[in-house]
């Protein structure tokens, strides 16, 4: 007050302006609120303190979730201020957590240390009849599981040791347990002279393998049925050549000795179909049919469904539209047809999802057809994707009706996508043929890493299809192949005659997806082998002289349809043997994972392959591993070999 009374009067008026522009500008100006959200980061590691790369981290109760990548560092850049709990897990580990406090504008720090899931033998007890034992896995324990007669066990503080077992060892299937799995009858050594012609349809689902490795986690051997060969190797991303020319795919042959039979041979055959960028793709129509019965509320259910489908919805774009129809006692529209641009409307139809009540699949099935119908694309991709755990046992009055139903849509040209859930009631054969006979693929969901894989790395082959009825024929060169056997494929098998019949429904290949198949030949003047079928009576088959002049093994032919085709196209290949020493190491890694499921399925054909060779084979042939694929399964070999109790060597298992 002083200073303004000492002030010459002539200026008192141009300071009070200035004050009252000050104070006016000061209540204007918002107050400053701290963010209401943080960021929260750090390590997934394992006990040696070694990180672990493509661990799935999620904030538990919310939709934050990520994977930590090879320096095993994760990190999220939104976490609601307050009290978050912080979860990882990866096959092989038990899960770990941690409570922390998120500040909001702060950046909190939290590593995770992952304990391996070793199998841990305990209370050993001498029985009549053998040793019995209580088993101690990631997930549950199990008492009474039956030790083959005649293993040796010894139980120590810092691991196990088991060796002699008579039978690999598979825990008995739990009361409840519905699951089903087709009878596998494996493909059998046929002669090059008398059956030259090996027919079958391609197969790009990879349900298998994330199957079988729910089991292993769950620390049990698969049944030996839910093993199917060329699912397991298919899983794989390989080396290919993107197509040239006017046909959707290229076509790779190789020829490399066999790993479990020395004078044998390996032949690889591989598709690979052109790659689309997501923006190229056709516009979709889709519909997700899902399940919300009572049998779908554990976590591995639900939970997961509608964790995979957010992921799904963050890949559409605005010209691509989704509905979503729900079944349990009746089936219902939840959201109708909604343009790809408005994520919020489809995400929060998502999340009000619950599970409840008994399944009506046959009629959720004929409503989600008729909402694609009136949705239809002419261009563009009509697809419904069908998300269970495969109890359909309500609503439908056969699976014939339902089959016929899916091959009447598949006409009508929406094709079926099906995935697998959860454990318990899993119905795989049920499933895999719906999606065979709706030209779609067959995938099995045990984690959010598999939904990414499915819907966000594979996307364009998920969903959009640029061949279909897609049949492979080849024809052996019987001067120069003894034998030969198909891996795999015994569901997928087709006569001679269906090759060129283009009524035939086969295999679909979709954007970016590859296809391998592996053939095991017996070479001229190897040691012969079992062979099935007989020797002919009234025949002798005589080769034309260049067939003895070729260096060809086999010629591999293929027949497929546009994806609105009604006609076929034919290409043609033939295979030389380069006399190469050494395989590719894609080569050298599918037969990895060819010789791990025979040894899953203890197939009469695994020859010499034990789980070492499997995991030298594999570790020598990992290569360049982006998401850590590769890496998993040779985690998975560490564990089937120490349930299967193979190992020729003792195996140190650190607590």
């Amino acid at each position: 007050m002083r200073l303004l009374h000492s002030l010459p009067v002539r200026l008192l008026p141009a300071l009070t302006s200035l004050l009252l522009v000050t104070l006016t500008t000061t209540a204007a100006t918002p107050t400053v609120r701290p963010p209401d959200t943080g960021r929260v980061e750090g390590h997934v590691r394992d006990q040696s303190g070694a990180p672990i790369a493509n661990a799935q981290v999620f904030v538990v109760g919310t939709a934050l979730q990520t994977l930590s990548d090879r320096s095993g560092a994760y990190a999220f850049a939104a976490v609601p201020a307050g009290r978050v709990v912080v979860r990882a897990a990866f096959i092989g580990y038990k899960s770990a957590e941690a409570a922390i406090i998120v500040r909001g504008g702060k950046t909190t720090t939290q590593d995770l240390k992952l304990e391996q899931t070793a199998v841990q033998l305990q209370e050993i007890t001498v029985a009549p009849g053998g040793v019995a034992a209580r088993i101690e896995g990631d997930a549950q324990s199990h008492k009474g599981a039956g030790v083959p007669r005649g293993a040796k066990v010894e139980n120590r503080q810092d691991g196990y040791r088991r060796q002699a077992a008579a039978e690999p060892w598979r825990w008995p299937r739990e009361p409840g347990n519905t699951e089903a799995y087709a009878l596998i009858d494996e493909n059998r050594f046929l002669a090059a002279t008398a059956n030259p012609l090996s027919t079958f349809s391609i197969d790009v689902d990879a349900a298998s393998y994330s199957n079988v490795r729910r089991f292993l986690s769950q620390g049990a051997l698969p049944p030996a049925d839910a093993v199917r060969l060329e699912e397991l190797v298919n899983y794989f991303s390989y080396t290919y050549p993107d197509r040239t020319g006017s046909h959707p795919f290229a076509v790779t042959t190789e020829v490399g000795p066999c790993p479990w039979a020395p004078e044998h041979q390996l032949v690889r055959i591989g598709l690979q179909a052109k790659r689309i960028a997501t923006r190229d793709l056709p516009p979709s129509n889709l519909v997700f049919l899902l399940d919300v019965s009572g049998s779908m509320q554990s976590w591995d259910k639900l939970p997961l469904v509608k964790q995979a489908f957010r992921a799904l919805v963050q890949e559409l774009r605005a010209e691509d539209r989704v509905a979503i129809v729900v079944y349990a006692g009746a089936a219902g529209l939840v959201l109708p047809s909604t343009s790809g641009a408005d994520k919020a409307t489809i995400l929060a139809a998502i999340d009000r999802l619950e599970a409840g009540g008994s399944t009506a699949g046959g009629a959720g099935l004929r409503l989600a057809y008729d909402v694609a119908r009136d949705n239809y694309l002419p261009e563009g991709n009509n697809r419904l994707i069908l998300a269970t755990d495969g109890d359909f046992n309500v609503g439908v009055s056969s699976d014939a009706e339902m089959i016929r139903l899916v091959e009447a849509r598949r006409e009508e040209g929406t094709f079926l996508t099906v995935l697998g859930f959860g454990t318990g009631n899993l119905k795989d054969t049920k499933m895999e043929q719906m999606a065979d006979k709706g030209n779609g693929h067959y995938a099995y969901i045990d984690s959010f890493r598999e939904a990414r894989k499915v819907f966000v790395q594979e996307f364009g082959g998920t969903l959009f299809t640029v061949a279909k009825d897609v049949k492979i024929q080849v024809e052996f060169n019987p001067a120069r192949v003894q034998a030969y056997r198909l891996l795999g494929y015994e569901n997928r098998l087709l006569s001679k005659e269906d090759f060129a019949d283009d009524r035939k429904d086969a295999g679909e290949l979709g954007a970016g997806h590859a296809v391998t198949a592996l053939y095991e030949v017996v070479p001229v003047g190897a040691s012969s082998v079992a062979l099935a079928g007989d020797s002919l009576t009234y025949q002798q088959v005589s080769l034309r002289p260049s067939a003895s002049r070729s260096p060809e093994l086999m010629t591999v032919r293929l027949r497929y349809k546009n994806p609105t085709g009604s006609r076929s196209r034919l290409l043609s290949t033939p295979v030389v043997d380069r006399g190469s020493s050494k395989a590719s190491a894609d080569l050298r890694f599918a037969s990895a994972v060819a010789a791990f499921a025979l040894l899953l399925r203890n197939s009469e054909f695994k020859g010499g392959a034990t789980y070492d060779l499997v995991m030298a084979l594999a570790r020598d042939a990992r290569g360049d591993d982006p998401e850590g694929y590769r890496a998993e399964f040779i985690t998975m070999i560490e564990r089937a070999r120490a349930l299967s109790g193979a190992s020729d060597t003792a195996m140190q298992v650190r607590e």
